[in-house]
């Protein structure tokens, strides 16, 4: 099973943003774990700050793999287009936050995905993707 997860604009910065909302573990080192925990799944990683790329990425393994783990960052308030991409594809997404969003200031309680994922996950830290990664592989 093929499952790619998707950070957005500045989760490059996990481990030394704002860690008390973030923590102190850069992604890489949590993936490293997450692969060692799935180890008959195929977990890859990308990351941009940049939208279109991202979009780039959910049209490239929409088709082909398993399950996508997006956590769109601050596009998630604003994209409509990332939301469109997510429309567009037949892979199914779950989308991640880090953070409990709704503990946050007001413009992040609304998602511009969410209608178009599989289901929502936030406010667990980085156990928040293998938390989604559970709900992709049970049937």
């Amino acid at each position: 099973m093929n499952i790619q997860i998707i950070n957005g604009p500045n989760l490059n910065l996990l481990g030394i943003r704002e860690k008390s909302i973030y923590g102190d573990s850069s992604f890489e080192t949590y993936l490293t774990e997450l692969q060692g925990r799935y180890p008959n799944l195929n977990i890859t990683y990308y990351q941009s700050n940049v939208e279109g790329e991202i979009i780039n990425k959910l049209h490239e393994v929409g088709f082909s793999y398993e399950g996508i783990v997006l956590n769109a960052g601050a596009y998630t308030h604003t994209s409509v287009a990332i939301a469109d991409a997510i429309a567009g594809i037949n892979t199914p997404v779950v989308e991640v936050h880090i953070s409990n969003v709704y503990k946050r200031e007001e413009f992040r309680h609304h998602s511009m995905l969410a209608s178009n994922c599989k289901g929502v996950i936030a406010g667990f830290g980085l156990d928040s993707y293998r938390l989604a990664i559970e709900s992709l592989i049970v049937k």
